[in-house]
């Protein structure tokens, strides 16, 4: 009996149970959201293993289990342990799915195992988030040199342009995410604004001319320049050397961006990647083609209102006017049955989680589990950002699920995964402070 409250008590005061509430609500949030997006092209119970809703709670009760195997069964130190050889397995196995897999809507990424399908490149989420916690925990210092930032970048890299070669671009630009990490563990904010003024430049030169794009760059560096020479005319000499080395190699990075433009836009992203962006930008208008499953979102989105129709109400969604529904465009079914109270409800647990994961991850003395924890709250706010973002038409659809909700085995399994495994180092940490 005594040994019983003992384990009752640790386990009060050890595990975050306000990150594993958030989490079953999530998920259940999805699953009835599903059962929603189908019921009229599926008529059947929310149970019926037959249909897309039934499927899902086969595969919620399985993540129950990998969740409860994670927090009690598994030593939370074997993953740092094994972190450098899973990392090499899952990369073994996203350059195996190029080659054995089916081509899906122009992309081979999925493994099929009988009734089974599984993307290696979920996997990849946990082993890149594992090996990078791993490096930069043992360099105990902050990320300030140069040659450190080649050290890690390759970790972050590789499955990265593995996965842009499987035509999985929604899937790669999630690692976008990891700068954040590099950031919080001493990276320059010049690296941050670097990927925000590339970003720039590759968009102003798809909307205007290339030499609007090298002027607008040569007037940044020399403002910048002047700016350098001025800010530091009496002070360090070496610190006016290392701007001026910085602004020089950015400009000549922006140029060689915008000369490959062209190239990226018509060889790396396939055409219908390049379809959605061009009407993204204006550059095309196609409300019946590529354009129509945004269209269709933001009908569904907007006749919610504020409370929405209901459960099982929306037209929309009724009628399935929106392709992928229960998947990429989940969010639109909680937009048109539950209203902006319901929108608003699922952002804010997603937001609650996110600041959860970081809080306890600031708070951690272990650096494997503080930036782990980073590598969880990145990835959870890039699908977050991109996939809330394409449902509501500001950014162009990608194909990425909405965490925990969106329908699919292998994004629900990844993530439990990823949250569990954070929650297990907290508490192994919790026992001992």
């Amino acid at each position: 009996m005594n040994q019983a409250n003992r384990l009752d008590r640790g386990l009060k005061q050890t595990v975050d149970w306000r990150l594993v509430g958030i989490y079953i609500a999530l998920v259940f949030i999805g699953w009835i959201n599903i059962y929603a997006s189908v019921h009229s092209s599926e008529p059947s119970s929310i149970f019926d293993l037959s249909c897309r809703s039934g499927k899902q709670f086969i595969w919620m009760i399985t993540a129950f289990i990998i969740a409860a195997v994670i927090l009690f069964a598994l030593n939370p130190h074997y993953w740092e342990v094994s972190a450098l050889p899973l990392y090499l397995v899952v990369t073994a196995l996203l350059v195996l799915v190029i080659f054995v897999s089916k081509d899906v809507k122009g992309s081979h990424s999925w493994f099929e195992l009988g009734p089974v399908k599984f993307q290696p490149a979920e996997l990849s989420k946990i082993s890149t988030s594992l090996l990078l916690a791993t490096v930069l925990s043992k360099m105990n210092r902050p990320l300030n040199r140069f040659v450190d930032v080649l050290r890690i970048a390759p970790i972050i890299l590789l499955p990265m342009l593995i996965i842009v070669a499987e035509s999985e671009t929604g899937s790669a630009l999630v690692y976008v995410g990891f700068i954040f990490v590099l950031y919080r563990e001493g990276l320059s904010g010049w690296y941050l604004t670097l990927i925000g003024a590339a970003i720039v430049v590759f968009i102003l030169t798809l909307v205007s001319n290339w030499w609007i794009s090298i002027i607008v760059c040569t007037s940044v560096a020399a403002a910048f320049l002047i700016w350098t020479f001025i800010h530091y005319r009496k002070r360090s000499k070496t610190g006016r050397r290392v701007w001026i080395r910085n602004i020089i190699l950015s400009y000549i990075g922006a140029i060689a961006l915008v000369f490959a433009t062209d190239f990226l836009f018509h060889n790396v992203l396939q055409d219908h990647q390049r379809s959605r962006i061009e009407v993204l930008l204006g550059l095309k208008d196609d409300p019946s083609g590529v354009g129509y499953n945004v269209r269709q979102s933001m009908i569904a989105i907007g006749s919610g209102g504020l409370t929405g129709k209901g459960f099982l109400g929306g037209t929309q969604t009724a009628y399935g006017f929106v392709p992928e529904q229960s998947t990429d465009f989940i969010f639109c079914t909680v937009g048109e049955e539950w209203g902006f109270v319901g929108c608003l409800l699922v952002v804010v647990l997603y937001c609650l989680l996110i600041g959860w994961i970081i809080q306890d991850a600031d708070k951690s003395r272990e650096t494997f589990t503080r930036i782990y924890g980073y590598c969880l709250a990145s990835c959870l706010f890039m699908h977050l950002f991109i996939n809330i973002g394409m449902t509501i038409g500001l950014m162009p659809v990608i194909g990425i699920p909405l965490p925990l909700l969106s329908y699919g085995g292998s994004s629900l399994w990844t993530f439990t995964a990823m949250l569990f495994i954070f929650i297990a180092l907290n508490r192994q940490e919790n026992k001992y402070f």
